[in-house]
């Protein structure tokens, strides 16, 4: 069973989370819960669609997972998104087999789809075929494929159970299972369907999706889970302003911020504009960091990536975009709010991380003057970045930086349909990126976004060495030894400028006392909007 595997990593998971808000957080079932009402959300940018498997942003699954069930998931009304959290949702449930090479699921019976037809297993197979590119019918983007290499093969055995057949031991698949990215897809709506007119079994179903305009959910009135969800829908309008966001939020226009956009400078006006609402603040593991083009001349050469790497100033980026809030580290979200991340005196060991700002520029400057630039040679560049401020904002401090070792840098702001695309594709040569983990855990962030053959490894980097230090780290039981394992992987990842990690973000989300059941996780912020246990006391 999962409890017992789970035991193996639970200790590690023992991590204190940041809540802080401008009112105390209630407990969410203090009374009886009220039924209808419409939640109100707004969306920061224009989803590209409403198929959250070929989706990498909050701008897909914050809108859509209510429309969606996984075989598990993590308790939303727990601090952390943990193995100790993980509960039953499509699965009622597992347990391992073959040495830790099979995991079988019992499904829950008596599940439709939105449309009235059966779910199965044969659903979860053919979920797990369309995410590995087996079926003919294929998701136009697939950022998560790379995640499931592991699993050989998917078997159903009638309708209510499925075994999954790994071609190694891998406790973490259960992480990855419960994340708000890895919802079940029937077998009879394609890929193409799944983008406008989505069939989930989920608790609300789409109402309407207008590009640039209105997303509306609606309750799913044959809802598999008994008297849920208490919400009659959710509204969002789409306000790509954050100003005009916080003001629709501040006259109540709005009852939930969109996930992680406040920032400390926003909270201090909520504080005095709502002074009751709630905010949770703290890290999201989401991480701002440097994109370089490694195949494209003249970033193909490794000294102008490192020289690059040594310009940036974190503290700067800190104080300015976080007013010190946020987290310096490598890949994996900084301790003590993270599990994995390197202690303080290995991280700044490394070249660029260290505090001697002056002299990492220094150094720069020489390796620069090495390929011929200097005061009378700069080299120009476009900075591209994603149209949102969380990603501009950084891009102007970035490109403040890099004038300090001849490099010139003009903005190339990019709108959200086209900037994943643009980025896998490999259509830049430098950029400023923000890359979210759905879970603290080494086995999506190094799968996901540095195995050799990721659609999420934007920068091409590939090690296949390291590549096999991912799947040693992922098949270890021991905490202590794999702690140092994902450690000197990710030593390796920054020494090689794979993609350097500017910031860990600290940032929040906010809603009015009226809106009950909703808690966001103090280690991850793209699990938590299934919505239905949320419901409005008004």
């Amino acid at each position: 069973m999962l409890r017992r595997t789970a035991a193996l990593f639970a200790s590690a998971f023992a991590l204190a989370g940041v809540l802080v808000g401008t009112a105390a957080l209630a407990p969410a079932m203090a009374q009886e819960p009220k039924r209808g009402g419409i939640l109100r959300m707004y969306q920061r940018d224009n989803p590209p669609s409403a198929s959250i498997h070929e989706g990498a942003t909050f701008s897909v699954n914050a809108p859509f997972m209510g429309l969606y069930n996984n075989l598990v998931m993590y308790d939303h009304a727990k601090e952390l998104d943990s193995f100790d959290t993980i509960i039953p949702e499509l699965a009622t449930k597992w347990a391992w087999g073959d040495g830790g090479k099979s995991l079988t699921f019992t499904l829950q019976p008596g599940v439709k789809w939105h449309d009235g037809k059966p779910f199965t297993a044969a659903d979860v197979k053919c979920t797990f075929d369309l995410v590995q590119g087996k079926k003919e019918d294929k998701l136009r983007t697939n950022p998560r494929r790379s995640l499931y290499d592991n699993v050989l093969d998917v078997v159903p055995n009638g309708d209510h159970e499925v075994t999954l057949k790994l071609g190694r031991p891998q406790p973490s698949l259960l992480n990855l299972l419960a994340s708000g990215y890895t919802p079940m897809y029937p077998c009879h709506v394609n890929a193409a369907g799944m983008r406008t007119r989505p069939i989930g079994t989920g608790p609300f179903k789409l109402a309407e999706f207008k590009q640039n305009e209105m997303i509306r959910l609606t309750r799913n009135t044959e809802y598999w889970k008994p008297g849920r969800p208490y919400l009659d829908g959710v509204e969002m309008p789409i306000i790509t302003n954050r100003s005009t966001a916080m003001l629709a939020f501040i006259s109540g226009k709005l009852d939930l911020t969109f996930p992680t956009e406040v920032t400390q400078q926003v909270l201090r006006d909520l504080r005095t504009q709502a002074p009751k609402a709630i905010c949770h603040m703290g890290p999201v593991n989401v991480s701002t960091n440097l994109i370089v083009n490694r195949d494209k001349p003249p970033f193909d050469n490794a000294d102008l990536r490192r020289a690059m790497a040594l310009s940036l100033d974190r503290k700067a980026f800190n104080t300015i975009i976080a007013e010190g809030e946020a987290s310096v580290g490598g890949t994996m979200l900084p301790q003590p709010q993270g599990v994995w991340g390197m202690p303080k005196e290995m991280l700044e060991s490394i070249a660029g991380y260290g505090p001697d700002i002056a002299a990492n520029r220094a150094e720069a400057r020489k390796l620069m003057e090495k390929h011929g630039y200097g005061p009378g040679k700069r080299l120009a560049v476009k900075i591209s970045t994603r149209n949102i401020a969380a990603y501009r904002d950084p891009a102007v401090i970035l490109i403040d930086h890099l004038k300090e070792i001849y490099i010139d840098g003009e903005l190339e702001i990019v709108e959200t349909g086209v900037w994943f695309g643009k980025v896998a594709r490999k259509d830049y040569a430098v950029g400023l990126n923000l890359t979210g983990n759905s879970v603290d855990d080494p086995d999506q962030s190094f799968f996901e976004n540095y195995s050799c053959k990721s659609e999420r490894n934007v920068t091409g980097y590939c090690n296949p060495e390291l590549e096999k230090m991912f799947e040693a780290q992922s098949m270890e039981t021991d905490l202590e030894k794999r702690k140092r394992m994902v450690w000197e992987i990710d030593r390796q990842l920054q020494e090689d400028v794979a993609r350097p990690i500017i910031l860990h973000n600290h940032s929040g989300t906010c809603w009015h006392p009226e809106v009950v059941g909703f808690r966001m996780a103090n280690n991850a912020s793209y699990n938590r909007y299934r919505f239905e246990d949320v419901w409005l006391n008004r």
